[in-house]
């Protein structure tokens, strides 16, 4: 399918040659536990601690304050849920209207009366129009009640930043433990942990080059933890299980090209998205962007065409190869805006028609070029078979 034009990279993104290449020989004859006291498992074990070291240094923490999970979701509901028990005196927890499932869920569930869940409350802190938080009301649910914060890097819908690392300070002078799901910034963003206040961060494998089915929680020193996973010692007695080396190898050779990549994502893929973004908004009538127009990743555009319904555009772009993913939730069968738009505010005309365009350092200007040249004529042709698009034209035809 190489004609395929995929720009739908916050889903997940393709293996790069590069860590197809690092993880093979683990899937052949580098096959040992990497527990075991022999030399033949013992070689494999050092290419673990390789790959740790890699993710390390693009995170800008020490190696052993990194440990391997599965996925993305795995690392936010093992942060989340260690951070209760070891705050037993604080029930409540702090997080955004915006979060991921894999965080919102898990702690709507934390939310529930015991015996069934755990007598939690969760607060949810609002946004802005352009997706943005407001500091004041950070600080204002911040009180002595609250055992953890977690608050996502960068959305996943939108690309909007938070300021995870101010809002990190304010958890610190509170006694608060603080968790970020940066699972869309890592590789995109650079990013430091040393000397910031921040507890856990949460990352994923498959949205940065690597295989589905490995993560990363970074869990800060001297961060007290309880383990999500329990069995064996592995992973310093904080995740039981045998590891995978190949995924974790192909994780860490993937961070390593992520942090040689950083500059690239910055102003080529920023620049093509720009490119793409432009062009849409200047053809398409009733087109808006959803997010801050600055403050937000690189690579992410959210853009809705009024009247129309996103599903359709998406089935008639994959008609000519174009991967994109909607910013409604109607692709899952519900007929409701995401949460993420609902939180925004953004009317429910234009919620329906979001589509979101997400780039990697794969895609090429001549791919930009091909969206700019198939989508406008798409857009004309289902607003003339929408009765909102036709109301809409009608209106602003008698305006006129």
């Amino acid at each position: 399918m190489s004609d395929v034009i995929y720009l739908d990279n916050n889903a997940t993104t393709a293996v790069a040659p590069q860590v197809r290449e690092a993880m093979e020989p683990f899937l052949t004859e580098l096959y040992g536990n990497p527990s075991s006291i022999h030399t033949f498992g013992g070689q494999v074990a050092r290419h673990v601690d390789i790959a740790r070291q890699q993710v390390a240094e693009l995170l800008a923490c020490h190696p052993a304050e990194v440990l391997f999970t599965s996925c993305g979701t795995e690392s936010d509901n093992a942060a989340i849920r260690s951070a209760l028990p070891v705050n037993p005196h604080r029930k409540n927890i702090v997080t955004t209207r915006v979060e991921h499932p894999a965080v919102r869920n898990v702690c709507h569930t934390l939310e529930r009366p015991a015996p069934i869940g755990f007598d939690n409350r969760v607060i949810e802190l609002p946004v802005d129009q352009y997706g943005e938080l407001n500091l004041s009301d950070v600080d204002n649910a911040l009180d002595e009640k609250v055992a953890v914060a977690s608050i996502m890097w960068a959305n996943n819908e939108t690309g909007v930043i938070f300021p995870v690392e101010t809002i990190a300070d304010m958890c610190r002078d509170r006694g608060i433990l603080f968790h970020t799901d940066a699972v869309q910034a890592v590789g995109k963003l650079p990013i430091h942990l040393e000397g910031t206040a921040i507890d856990m961060l949460s990352m994923s494998g498959h949205k940065l080059h690597a295989p589905k089915g490995i993560g990363a929680l970074y869990v800060r020193h001297g961060c007290r933890f309880q383990p999500f996973v329990v069995g064996g010692h592995q992973e310093h007695n904080r995740r039981a299980g045998t590891e995978s080396v190949p995924l974790i190898v192909a994780l860490g050779k993937a961070c390593e090209l992520a942090g040689a990549n950083l500059d690239r994502e910055r102003t080529t893929v920023r620049a093509l998205r720009d490119k793409l973004e432009k062009a849409l908004l200047a053809s398409c009538p009733d087109a808006r962007l959803n997010g801050h127009p600055q403050h937000r990743l690189p690579n992410t555009s959210n853009i809705s065409f009024e009247y129309i319904e996103g599903e359709s555009i998406l089935l008639m772009l994959d008609e000519h190869g174009i991967c994109a993913a909607s910013g409604s939730a109607c692709t899952t069968g519900s007929l409701e805006p995401s949460h993420v738009m609902r939180a925004m505010g953004i009317p429910y005309t234009a919620a329906h028609g979001s589509i979101r365009f997400s780039l990697s350092i794969y895609n090429t200007e001549a791919e930009i070029d091909r969206v700019i040249e198939v989508l406008p004529p798409i857009i004309r042709r289902l607003r003339e078979i929408s009765p909102f698009g036709r109301a809409a034209a009608q209106r602003d035809g008698s305006s006129q």
